[in-house]
């Protein structure tokens, strides 16, 4: 299969990569870098040393004689580029990663808000709207989240995507009430109960989650309208470091953000308990999320490609997750493991302090997904490689500091290590506006 990985330099991207071309596939990613420019305006790089896409896909290449293709395309401004690589190139299909992805960096000022809306949203419609006009039959699968589902509590298991209703409607189906077609009637119409499915009510936590949110609603159009193939993953919470093929070599090792902006909660909690700093758990810590191995994410990614929707289906939703896990348990189990400290400190999100989670996940199982749980192993095999790298971090960067409204405060515990010394940049500031000019493999490259 011909597949581009739209976003396939960053912390999902590159492991699919990875995967699907060790599955066969020929693979070409498209990048523009805006992570890594990200990286740069926070001061905060990946923990783990990643390498330029250029020395990443040449030790692809030398480790398992497979080419990794790339094209410089910024697929949010540059629609006539996204295009011309479609016609060009005539994908089977496209994976879609190219969005901000992190809920706090959504929420550090209006300007961050609208760099967010701005870039996921335009990049969404350029690919759908690319497919439609190049005329080729690409199945698009987006990486989604299961945050357009919203944290509250549901009272029920939440379904993959679409929710059974039923309405009682006074009328016929036309809705005119009893006797009102032979004139007016004074007898009370008998109610009908109509039986409907529609999309989950939304309840997007940031404006990270609303651009998730609005997705779903230019694919379903997109479906109705030019009856485009599209898969939607509403994904959990990615832990983990390595997959089969980031193992190979030190070259093709994937980020590990740490940061209060785009570390990922359990990978914050088991490099914080790797560098001697507090396990930060945000108010009570009674928020309970669904969690997903990068393994397991990259296996989905995979399934998702091999099971297509026919022309006219509609938008495919998998519910890509394989556990869920209250907060303040996490925290006190890695506690347990490696002897941290654990840190109740104040919320910067305004969200509901407790939570209970209950989550359909059937379809990835019964396609063949073995999920990769939790154990006390994997939880220490990614504090080792924190632990490795502990010479990289900031641990001024650890706490997070972007609120979601006034009233809230930063995540800041009374006693953490203190990191080196670095000027900030202000919040307004913090949105990428260009790629340097240090940054490689700025051409189109097969």
């Amino acid at each position: 299969m011909k597949i581009a990985i739209l976003g396939g330099d960053g912390f999902c991207g590159w492991p699919a990569s990875l995967h699907l071309s060790d599955q066969g596939h020929e693979v070409t990613i498209v990048d523009n870098f805006s992570r890594r420019v990200i990286d740069e305006e926070l001061e905060a790089e990946s923990l783990t040393p990643i390498r330029s896409l250029s020395e990443r896909r040449a030790a692809w290449k030398q480790v398992s004689g497979r080419q990794i293709g790339f094209a410089f395309i910024d697929v949010a401004q540059d629609y006539e580029g996204l295009l011309e690589f479609f016609r060009t190139e005539r994908p089977d299909a496209v994976v879609h990663f190219a969005e901000q992805r992190a809920a706090p960096y959504s929420m550090k000022s209006s300007k961050n808000k609208r760099y967010t809306v701005d870039n996921n949203v335009n990049a969404t419609h350029h690919v759908l709207s690319a497919i439609v006009e190049s005329g080729v039959d690409i199945h698009l699968v987006h990486l989604g989240t299961m945050g357009v589902y919203g944290y509250g509590t549901a009272g029920m298991k939440i379904p993959e995507g679409y929710l059974d209703i039923e309405v009682t409607a006074d009328g016929d189906a036309n809705g005119a009430a009893d006797g009102e077609a032979n004139g007016p009637s004074d007898q009370p119409a008998e109610p009908r109960r109509i039986e409907q499915q529609i999309l989950y009510p939304s309840n997007p936590g940031s404006i990270y989650h609303l651009t998730k949110v609005l997705d779903q609603h230019l694919f379903a159009y997109y479906v109705k309208n030019d009856s485009v193939r599209i898969t939607d993953l509403h994904q959990g919470i990615i832990w983990g470091t390595h997959t089969a093929q980031t193992q190979l070599d030190e070259r093709l090792i994937n980020r590990f953000d740490y940061d209060g902006d785009y570390g990922t909660v359990l990978n914050r909690f088991l490099m914080q308990a790797a560098v001697g700093h507090p396990l930060t758990v945000h108010g009570t810590g009674g928020q309970t999320r669904a969690f997903i191995h990068l393994q397991d994410m990259v296996r989905c990614v995979q399934i998702a490609l091999e099971n297509p929707p026919a022309a006219g289906e509609r938008v495919k939703i998998f519910n890509q997750m394989t556990e869920t896990h209250r907060v303040r348990d996490l925290a006190e189990m890695i506690g347990r493991i490696t002897g941290a400290e654990v840190a109740m400190v104040p919320n910067p999100r305004k969200e509901s302090a407790e939570n209970d989670l209950h989550v359909v996940n059937d379809t990835f199982l019964d396609l063949g997904l073995h999920p990769t749980t939790l154990s006390e192993g994997l939880l220490l095999e990614v504090e080792q490689i924190a632990e490795k790298y502990r010479d990289r971090a900031d641990l001024s960067k650890i706490p997070a500091t972007s609120l979601w409204t006034a009233d809230q405060q930063a995540g800041v515990p009374e006693t953490a290590p203190a990191g080196p010394a670095s000027s900030p940049v202000p919040a307004s500031d913090s949105v990428p506006s260009a790629v340097p000019d240090a940054v490689p493999d700025h051409a189109p490259v097969k």
